[in-house]
């Protein structure tokens, strides 16, 4: 038996930088790879306040607009054998957004989706950012997404 667990969340930052749409990469101190905002939900806390907290210790940022993606995020974690079943938020950041990483990242770059897809080691990643692509920058975010 497989346990599945769902005590993560995830955001997909999002700024107009020069005209042009971007998505915010960090690169990890642990594992040094290239990701979005993640972390775990602490006690008495919804996964949108949750998700809220994250997006502001690691970058310094409040979205002028948040989302649910409606997409989860699935990995093994063979460490634990156990399924992270992880919920992925989109945040609309003001244009030319200022980020200020805290101690878990050590770079930042607003990329082009291209250049976010190439940057990128899991498939997953990949996949999350192909969908918000679609779902909320080449299309209309669906309103009764949005977190109030």
């Amino acid at each position: 038996m497989i346990p599945i667990r769902s005590m993560i969340i995830s955001s997909v930052l999002l700024s107009k930088v020069d005209g042009e749409m971007k998505i915010l990469l960090m690169k990890r101190v642990k594992g040094d790879f290239w990701c979005h905002v993640a972390g775990k939900i602490e006690a008495n806390e919804t996964a949108s306040q949750a998700i809220l907290r994250e997006i502001k210790e690691e970058t310094s940022i409040y979205p002028e607009r948040l989302f649910s993606a409606d997409y989860i995020e699935q990995f093994y974690e063979a460490s634990e054998n156990v399924i992270e079943m992880i919920p992925a938020f989109v945040g609309f950041c003001e244009d030319d957004q200022a980020v200020i990483l805290n101690a878990e990242h050590t770079e930042y770059r607003w990329c082009s989706l291209t250049e976010a897809k190439a940057l990128v080691v899991f498939s997953n990643q990949r996949k999350l950012y192909d969908f918000v692509w679609d779902n909320f920058v080449e299309h209309t975010p669906e309103r009764l997404l949005e977190i109030k």
